[in-house]
Parts: structure tokens; C-alpha cells; sequence
């Protein structure tokens, strides 16, 4: 209880938590913005740092291979988040479009 994870919220469910042990998951899957996205430094003041490295592409090419494996990685996705919560938990996914 009180614990936040960072990383890949798939592998997190699986090596860390019980099945039915999680109050919330909240997805952001990848839904092809054609962005790349960058992290962004602060100074120690609190002051933006000129520094920045990319955290990953959002771009995909989309076709009939693609599409079978976002259906296969979303399906997987669901099965482990709904062992994860109980009856009265909650997931939330966030659309991206």
C-alpha cells in the first residue's frame, strides 16, 4: 500500500503484485501520434535545464502485421490487468483519440 511503480506496467503486475491487489491501473497506451517525446531536465532551482533526452517514438507504420500485434499486446494487457484488480477495482485507459 502507498507504493508507486515505474516501468512497464505489464511487468510490474506480473513480478510484484498479487492477483487482486491493485485499487487502480491506468493505461496510456501507444496510439500512433507521430511524435517522438523527450524528457525534460530542471536546474536544481527548479529552472528548465537545457539538457533533454528522448523517452521513445510514438510512430508505427500501420498495416495488417501491426495491426495484429497491438490486438495481441492490448488483449494481453487486459487479461493481467483484470487478475490485478478485485471486483470493485478500476482500470482506466486513456483513448488517444
Amino acid at each position: 500500500m502507498g507504493t508507486l511503480y515505474y516501468g512497464d506496467n505489464l511487468d510490474i503486475l506480473r513480478r510484484y503484485l498479487k492477483d487482486e491487489s491493485v485499487d487502480l491501473v491506468y493505461l496510456d497506451p501507444p496510439f500512433n501520434s507521430a511524435q517522438t517525446y523527450n524528457a525534460f531536465f530542471h536546474e536544481k532551482d527548479g529552472t528548465d535545464a537545457a539538457s533533454q533526452i528522448k523517452a521513445f517514438e510514438d510512430t508505427w507504420r500501420w498495416n495488417q502485421e501491426s495491426e495484429a500485434v497491438y490486438r495481441a499486446l492490448t488483449e494481453q494487457a487486459a487479461k493481467v490487468v483484470r487478475s490485478s484488480i478485485p471486483e470493485d477495482g478500476r482500470a482506466v485507459v486513456r483513448p488517444g483519440f
